[in-house]
C-alpha cells in the first residue's frame, strides 16, 4: 500500500507557496505549480488495489445500554475466531498474511469496521468464516452465556476493490470511501459487492456463481496467486471450501448475485 508522507506534503507546500497571504486586496490564486507537484507526488495513478471487507452490526444503537457496552468485545472475539479458522482451513489461501497482520489492518468502527486484503476471494473467504462463527454464537455454541446477556446479533457485509493508501497511521482510499458508503444504505442483512468486485470474479473465474463448482486447483490457478504463492500447500492441507474435485455435498453449495 502506498505511504503518503504528511511531512514532504507539507515540505511541497512550504517550497511553493506561503503559510499565510494577507494582502490589501485578495486575489485566488491559479495553484497550478502546487498542483503538478502534489499529483507527481501522490502518483495516484501508481496506486494498488486492495480488497476492503466491511463488516457491521445490524442496529447496534438499538441494543440497550449495557449489551451495547459488550458488544466490541464480542465482536473482536468472532473477529479473533475467524481468523483461526482462515489460517487453519485455508492455508494456501492466507499463506502470505499473518494473524497480527490482519488485526493490524482492521479500521475499527465501534459496531464493525474494515479489513483490507489483496484481492476480494480473501476477502469473501473472510467474510464467510466470520458469518460461521456468527452463526455458531447466535445457536448458543460460542459463550452460550454471553449470548444469552446480549442476544443474538447479525451483520451487513460489503466487499469492494479499488485504491488504497496509508497516511498518518491510518488507510484511506476509495475503497474505504465506497465500502461505508455501501453499508450505510443497505438495510436488508445482505453482502454486497461493488462492480470492481464483481468484474474481478468475472476477470478470473467467469463469476463469482461459479465458486460452487470449481475445485481448489482451478481457484489456485487464478492471475493473482501465480507470481508467488507456494503450491506446495495444495499437496499437504486441503482447503474447507474448495476440495480437490468440484462437489455440490460441501463448501460453496451455491452463489447467487
Amino acid at each position: 500500500v502506498r505511504t503518503l508522507d504528511y511531512n514532504k506534503i507539507i515540505k511541497i507546500l512550504d517550497e511553493t507557496e506561503d503559510k499565510y497571504v494577507f494582502e490589501k486586496v485578495n486575489i485566488i490564486p491559479s495553484g497550478d505549480d502546487l498542483k503538478e507537484k502534489l499529483i507527481k507526488y501522490v502518483n495516484y495513478n501508481e496506486m494498488s488495489r486492495k480488497a476492503v471487507l466491511g463488516l457491521d452490526i445490524y442496529k447496534y444503537s438499538s441494543f440497550p445500554e449495557f449489551e451495547q457496552s459488550l458488544i466490541p468485545c464480542l465482536f473482536k472475539l468472532l473477529f479473533q475466531e475467524t481468523i483461526n479458522l482462515c489460517f487453519e482451513n485455508h492455508k494456501f489461501f492466507f499463506q502470505k498474511y499473518t494473524k497480527k497482520e490482519i488485526e493490524q489492518n482492521f479500521i475499527s468502527t465501534g459496531d464493525g469496521g474494515y479489513v483490507i486484503f489483496d484481492i476480494p476471494i480473501h476477502a469473501l473467504i473472510f467474510a464467510c468464516n466470520f458469518a460461521l462463527v456468527l452463526r455458531t454464537h447466535n445457536a448458543f455454541h460460542f459463550y452460550p452465556k454471553l449470548r444469552k446477556i446480549i442476544g443474538g446479533i447479525s451483520l451487513r457485509f460489503a466487499i469492494t476493490y479499488d485504491t488504497i493508501y496509508y497516511f498518518d497511521k491510518s488507510h484511506y482510499g476509495r475503497a474505504i470511501i465506497n465500502n461505508a458508503r455501501i453499508l450505510n444504505k443497505d438495510n436488508l442483512n445482505r453482502c454486497i459487492i461493488d462492480q470492481n468486485t464483481y468484474t474481478w470474479f468475472t476477470t478470473n473465474i467467469d463469476g463469482i456463481e461459479n465458486l460452487q463448482i470449481l475445485n481448489i486447483y482451478e481457484i489456485a490457478n487464478i492471475y493473482d496467486f501465480q507470481n508467488s504463492y507456494d503450491y506446495s500447500i495444495l499437496e499437504t492441507h486441503t482447503d474447507a471450501f474448495f476440495g480437490t474435485t468440484a462437489s455440490r455435498d460441501k463448501g460453496i453449495i451455491n452463489s447467487d448475485v
